[in-house]
């Protein structure tokens, strides 16, 4: 282990081997740190943070700080970090609230400098938040997702798996797995062809999630006519599973179509 002799480093914090703590950064005592992190200068790791092995935090970042909710009473939650996942300069991520006790980031993510990851949202695995994207509290970001520059997503926002959103989007409505968003206010803009390419995803695969939208988005139906039409004329797979549950279950609807269609 390689601590500063300018870092500010409680007692009581739980570190793992092969860790790297510099100078001016600050640990507080009820703190899990995994093997092989490292915590770069004036990075503050607050209470409740609990980060896997091989976690890079960069300068100026605050990790598990006081959420920014006025409902908050010092309740004891935590901030858990994935193994290998990068949080760039200045990111600041919130611990949960009375809602999930818990704010998640999952393995091998990589926050952008100056994102912000609010009170009690999950985000999965392999995901990219770009610099300065604004998640709100409670938003929930499945696995591989991609969310551009300076986006800003709504509370209680989902977003799909495999999904890529353009920067600068305004993210109100939910956005389900495999798409592209851009536009404003934010609309389909096709299937996120070229990540699924690169995650293993077959061509036939691919042209069956596009048949799916299609129906989705670009056949005039409303979703619950457009949902029943899936089930009764496409072939079951986990793809279409995922999409026609992604939309059945969201609460705060989805994103529109092209021309606007629900």
């Amino acid at each position: 282990m390689s601590f500063h002799h300018l870092a500010n480093i409680h007692p009581d914090a739980k570190i793992g081997k092969n860790v790297t703590i510099e100078a001016f950064a600050t640990v507080q005592a009820d703190v899990v740190i995994g093997d092989n992190c490292w915590i770069g200068p004036n990075a503050v790791i607050w209470n409740g943070a609990r980060l896997g092995n091989g976690v890079r935090v960069y300068p100026g970042a605050s990790v598990s700080s006081i959420p920014q909710d006025l409902k908050f009473a010092g309740e004891k939650t935590e901030t858990f970090i994935g193994d290998n996942t990068v949080i760039r300069e200045y990111v600041t991520v919130s611990c949960g609230t009375s809602d999930k006790y818990k704010t998640v980031i999952g393995k091998n993510c990589l926050l952008m400098a100056y994102v912000h990851v609010a009170h009690d949202c999950i985000i999965g695995d392999n995901c990219i938040l770009v610099n300065a994207v604004q998640l709100a509290g409670h938003v929930e970001v499945d696995d591989w997702a991609i969310i551009g520059g300076a986006s800003a997503l709504h509370q209680f926002v989902k977003i799909g798996a495999h999904v890529m959103i353009s920067g600068g989007s305004l993210v109100r409505k939910d956005v389900p797995p495999y798409v592209k968003a851009a536009r404003e206010p934010l609309a389909y803009a096709g299937v996120n062809t070229v990540g699924l390419r690169r995650r293993g995803f077959t061509s036939e695969k691919i042209s069956e999630i596009q048949e799916i939208y299609r129906y989705i988005f670009m056949k005039g139906m409303n979703n619950s006519k457009a949902l029943e039409e899936l089930e009764r004329k496409m072939p079951v797979s986990e793809e279409r599973d995922a999409i026609i549950n992604f939309i059945r279950n969201s609460e705060r609807g989805i994103m529109k179509g092209y021309g606007g269609t629900d």
